[in-house]
């Protein structure tokens, strides 16, 4: 399980960035679950596409490698911090909202 990297204060948007330190907490908190939430939905991508493979395979070996299997591996982490560059799913401004009205 990979951790959310350090967050630059600067890449916040600006209503975040202007509020409180626990305005940016929030935000940050709900920044990390996102990133959670889209690596287990690419993990279960990833699962199901393998199923699918090994059902359609007619010979018992599936001709993949150790580096193959390696990378496949670390593909839901990949694409999990690729979704989260670029802006993610728009979830953590909604979970940091639900923190401050629930008074965390």
């Amino acid at each position: 399980m990979s951790a959310l990297p350090p967050i630059d204060n600067s890449l916040l948007p600006a209503d975040v960035r202007k509020g409180t330190t626990a305005d940016q907490n929030r935000y940050k908190t709900g920044l990390a679950f996102e990133r959670q939430l889209v690596e287990q939905l690419t993990q279960s991508m990833a699962d199901t596409s393998k199923a699918q493979e090994s059902s359609s395979d007619d010979d018992s070996g599936d001709g993949s490698s150790a580096a193959t299997d390696s990378y496949k591996q670390m593909l839901p982490g990949v694409m999990a911090d690729s979704i989260m560059s670029a802006g993610g799913l728009g979830l953590a401004r909604t979970i940091a909202q639900s923190l401050k009205e629930s008074g965390q």
